[in-house]
């Protein structure tokens, strides 16, 4: 089964006028296109499809069939985007564990078997096994929960199993305006409340709106920690993802205790911030790490452009000086940019989008057909959507939980093999999908 690789071959966007990307980046590093990157030796997005459906040399057909937003941005290599459509991959079924979830962001299973779910208004609970919603944890720190903001992800530190320690990111109501920040704190024995609760990260700068707060958490192998940032979304926000001196539009990389993590790529240089790690991101709601240790982050795109990025230490990933999107009122970027010298060309990308929010790189014995596999949860799209990934290449996208109609958050796998989905809305549901029975 193909899994997932760490090579970090694939082409930057195409040469473009210097003048456009100085635009925005003034008083920023531009990254250079790698000497490895090349199109040389690409593979083709043709190949048959797997699952039940497959046959042997029948055509290669897309799920996606309506068209693109913008039908005359062409994509830079064959597969980055309506790889082969892939339908029956594994025989799973659907059930329900827990029901009258108040706008659930995130899931995270616990080595015991439960939950902990996020609302999105600012409360964090236990899920038992048997789907019993327990009270609010005490603790948490006030929220914004305006628009897109609110209580995000959370995630258990790698030492959860002898400190109980776990990590959540939030919207916190700041002077002027509010914030993306990190906290962290120590689940009690009996799962009631959070203690030695501290906010470990509050990123700059503030601004005063209610969208694109990214933002997911993931820990690598080495112990430190992935923060996603959105860039604020309006336009005279745009080109922070952009500027070094802002952590906004950006995946930063900390220590378990909020100080940047070593190694990372604009230590010391001056006017830059030491926590990023990437940057050039519009609004990731969406970041896993694979068995090898490489990040993945999955992103809102604006009007088409959603994208996957396999992301790769200091390198600048475009917004909004190229896009494969459109405008929401339907106008063109500026400038009409899609390939732009010395950012990084998408891994992937949907247009129409999928409104991405959650992802899993699938590591379990359950499902063998899956692992390596990238899941992607899909809000607008109503669908988790499974991406197969070939090398530098995704060869085929499935989508599944289509028949059930709702907006899905996040996806997490358990310590059973199975994943579980968290589905957006005032009775959001979680869900297991395990092996037919």
């Amino acid at each position: 089964m193909p899994t997932l690789s760490t090579s970090l071959a694939r082409p930057a966007r195409a040469l473009a006028p210097l003048a456009a990307l100085a635009l925005l980046a003034t008083g920023c590093a531009r990254t250079a296109a790698s000497s490895a990157d090349s199109t040389t030796g690409m593979r083709s997005a043709s190949a048959p499809r797997e699952g039940d459906d497959a046959r042997a040399g029948a055509p290669c057909e897309p799920l996606e069939t309506r068209s693109p937003e913008a039908p005359d941005y062409k994509p830079a290599f064959a597969g980055q985007t309506r790889a082969c459509g892939i339908r029956n991959s594994a025989a799973h079924e659907v059930t329900v564990v827990a029901r009258g979830l108040a706008s659930p962001w995130a899931v995270e299973p616990l080595p015991d078997g439960r939950f902990l779910v996020t609302e999105k208004g600012g409360t964090l609970r236990l899920v038992a096994r048997d789907g019993t919603v327990g009270a609010p944890i005490a603790g948490v720190p006030a929220v914004d929960a305006r628009g897109q903001g609110g209580l995000l992800d959370v995630a258990l530190a790698p030492s959860f199993a002898t400190d109980r320690t776990i990590f959540w990111s939030f919207t916190e109501p700041r002077e002027g305006g509010n914030g993306t920040s990190v906290a962290r704190g120590t689940l009690s024995a009996d799962g009631t409340r959070l203690e030695q609760v501290q906010v470990i990260l509050r990123t700059r700068p503030t601004f005063a709106n209610n969208m694109h707060f990214g933002s997911r958490l993931a820990f690598g192998p080495d112990g430190f920690l992935y923060v996603t940032m959105g860039e604020r979304s309006v336009a005279s926000m745009r080109g922070q993802a952009q500027a070094l001196d802002s952590h906004l539009g950006k995946v930063l990389r900390i220590r378990p205790d909020g100080s940047p993590a070593p190694g990372n790529p604009f230590i010391g240089r001056e006017g830059a911030l030491p926590e990023i790690w990437s940057y050039g991101h519009r609004n990731v709601q969406a970041a896993a790490v694979d068995a090898r240790g490489q990040l993945w982050v999955i992103e809102h795109g604006p009007r088409g452009g959603d994208e996957v990025n396999r992301v790769a230490k200091g390198r600048n990933y475009g917004w909004p000086l190229a896009s494969y999107g459109i405008e929401y009122s339907g106008a063109r970027m500026p400038e009409n940019r899609v390939h732009v010298e010395g950012t990084e060309e998408p891994f992937y990308f949907w247009s129409p989008i999928v409104a991405p929010s959650g992802a899993e790189v699938y590591r379990g014995s359950a499902f063998p057909a899956w692992r390596g596999s990238l899941f992607v949860g899909g809000l607008a799209s109503r669908r988790l959507v499974r991406l197969v990934v070939d090398g530098d290449r995704v060869t085929g996208e499935e989508h599944l939980l289509t028949d059930r109609n709702q907006r899905i958050r996040d996806v997490r796998e358990g310590p059973d093999g199975a994943l579980y989905v968290v589905t957006d809305g005032p009775q959001g549901e979680l869900l297991r999908i395990a092996p037919r029975r």
